[in-house]
């Protein structure tokens, strides 16, 4: 009988192995790079932050209590700049000398974060100029203090034309 082309045991055993390395090869490979890209830590000290829950619930219950609402008016940007506009109110009213400052953020990375500070123009809306930042989804999170010490945390989503 003529040996030539006939799958031996030693054939299969270097197709498994060979199928087997080029499986283990490509998923060190991607898992390298999702690492690399997000290593999975997105809050600093986040144990200590559980036990402080309770503050945290507490502090949020009184921001609410200040009925202060937030709307975002604008978000604008080309390839060098860009403006991001807010309305703070309280039952309708404008609310002026207020302090607002915040950070732009990319959900799924801390590399393009930016700081932002915003002026008042006026009849409550306070505005920030930014830096360039790609189209997309992006992430707010602002502190608006008022002058008698109260403060309001607002996280929003914004989506950047």
């Amino acid at each position: 009988m003529n040996e030539k082309g006939m799958l031996t045991g030693r054939h299969v055993l270097l197709m498994v192995i060979a199928f087997f390395g080029v499986m283990i090869f490509a998923n060190v490979i991607f898992i390298r790079a999702a690492v690399r890209t997000f290593p999975g830590v997105s809050e600093e000290k986040s144990y200590l932050q559980g036990l402080h829950y309770n503050d945290t619930i507490a502090q949020r219950a009184a921001q609410s209590q200040l009925g202060w609402n937030v709307e975002i008016v604008e978000v604008e940007r080309d390839a060098e700049t860009g403006i991001i506009a807010l309305r703070l109110s309280k039952d309708e009213t404008a609310l002026s000398g207020l302090s607002v400052a915040g950070v732009l953020k990319r959900p799924a990375t801390a590399a393009a974060d930016q700081p932002l500070s915003f002026i008042a123009q006026g009849d409550g809306v306070y505005a920030a100029e930014v830096g360039a930042f790609a189209p997309g989804v992006w992430d707010l999170a602002l502190r608006i203090e008022g002058s008698s010490g109260e403060a309001l945390d607002v996280d929003a989503r914004i989506t950047a034309p």
